[in-house]
């Protein structure tokens, strides 16, 4: 039982010590992608904020200008939205850890499970067989 035990230690920590690069690759591409976005949000926030119209003076007014306070609820929105990022980009990272851990468990688990099948039906089959002798002789 313990060399079992040692087996699956022993998947567990080299699946884990192959997937470590993969994790901080994805970590880090999924920062920038998120940093990225954040940047083309803001820039289409300045873009929409900064339309210019022309005033017959030659003075250019902005129309951010004229409301200068931002509204909260997309400030709100935008928080909840890079929250649910990076709890995405968690849950994929475990994603990525636990897949080949649990897949290698349950296919030590079904190899137990057979030897366990096997043992029983060797077990049925020994005492179906005395059952026969004990029938033949008497």
């Amino acid at each position: 039982m313990r060399a079992k035990l040692l087996n699956v230690l022993t998947v567990c920590v080299v699946t884990l010590v192959v997937l470590s690069p993969e994790l901080v690759v994805f970590g880090v591409v999924w920062e920038r992608h998120i940093n990225l976005v954040e940047s083309q949000n803001l820039t289409c926030k300045v873009n929409e904020s900064s339309t210019w119209t022309p005033q017959p003076n030659g003075t250019h007014f902005s129309q951010s200008q004229a409301s200068t306070k931002p509204s909260d609820r997309n400030v709100v929105n935008q928080m909840l939205t890079v929250a649910e990022q990076y709890k995405l980009a968690t849950i994929l990272q475990w994603f990525f850890v636990l897949t080949p851990i649990c897949l290698g468990l349950g296919i030590i688990f079904y190899d137990r499970y057979l030897f366990y099948r096997a043992a029983v039906l060797k077990e049925q089959v020994e005492m179906l067989e005395r059952l026969w002798q004990q029938s033949i002789e008497q």
